[in-house]
């Protein structure tokens, strides 16, 4: 009869106890049944992703404008009184300044004070209407060049998302740098023997969150902002509606991408990271059992039969 191997029995219960990740081909295939059944219960947020894949593939650079539009364009914008605009924004800011000099304190305001204060209304209320009536030359020379789907609406469409979108990538900068020190901060002053790789976990998901955060609230403020400047151009009811469907579903588009990648390139990451560290745990694991089985040989453990 055989004894037990006791090398071999610690040796097979180490390889049992070692975590093991799956394959990359059962993590892809799991990704696509989870879009799979998310595109399928979610068809409004998927229509509105494809739809806006479509926009930013095909539709993303606006009708070219002819050469009349053009021509009707410059002259509108020529039109317009630059200097009568600066001559009235200086006479604001003198009349601002003479106010405030004349100002005294706790909101008292005497004779002079009064009299600054009624030129600064004057010269605030004839900006304006400069101000105004330059406003609406403008909305007049879009008009004429073609609308809301011109390439200078569309232009000026995606100059507003990437002012909001690089607004919301700066705010993430920010806010994960700052994330870094109180969490260095935080773990020195608890005193926990924390490795180094748990502290990058910890950044890394701050940092994930930080551009979630700060893209989805660029994505409001761009669609908040999207109607003014379709308003500027006089569209139609249905030509506004239509174009801001399509401008909110590009901006979302991109936007869901854009976090899309970025999350994948961080679980690919931290995926390899343990992947490797499972290969180097194993191959511990096998070293030791292999020193475990040549202990017990050389101390007489040996296989034999009664």
């Amino acid at each position: 009869m055989r004894r037990p191997n006791n090398a071999n029995n610690y040796y097979a219960q180490q390889e049992r106890a070692v975590a093991v990740l799956p394959e990359v081909q059962d993590v892809t295939a799991l990704v696509v049944r989870g879009t799979v059944h998310f595109a399928k219960k979610h068809k409004v947020i998927t229509g509105s992703y494809l739809l806006g894949v479509i926009v930013l593939l095909f539709f993303s650079a606006g009708i070219p404008l002819s050469r009349q539009q053009q021509a009707e364009y410059h002259k509108i914008m020529d039109s317009i009184d630059l200097n009568a605009e600066y001559a009235a924004s200086r006479d604001y800011w003198e009349a601002h300044n003479a106010y405030r000099a004349t100002k005294g304190w706790f909101f008292s305001c005497d004779g002079l004070c009064q009299r600054n204060k009624e030129r600064m209304k004057r010269s605030q209320a004839h900006l304006e209407a400069i101000r105004a009536e330059s406003a609406a030359r403008v909305s007049d020379a879009k008009h004429a060049a073609g609308g809301i789907f011109s390439e200078l609406g569309v232009s000026e469409t995606k100059e507003y998302f990437w002012q909001m979108f690089d607004s919301g990538k700066q705010f993430a900068k920010r806010q994960s740098m700052w994330d870094m020190m109180f969490i260095g901060i935080r773990q020195i002053h608890r005193g926990r023997d924390e490795t180094f790789m748990e502290y990058a976990l910890k950044v890394l998901i701050q940092v994930l969150i930080n551009f979630s955060m700060g893209l989805i609230m660029a994505l409001i403020f761009f669609i908040g902002g999207l109607w003014s400047i379709i308003r500027s151009y006089q569209a139609n009811p249905l030509t506004a509606v239509a174009y801001f469907v399509c401008a909110a579903c590009a901006a979302f588009s991109f936007v869901a991408s854009y976090l899309l990648a970025v999350y994948g390139a961080a679980a690919t990451s931290v995926y390899g990271v343990l992947k490797l560290a499972e290969t180097s745990s194993r191959a511990q694991r096998i070293g030791q059992g292999q020193q475990q089985r040549y202990v017990g040989y050389t101390a007489g453990d040996r296989p034999h039969y009664d």
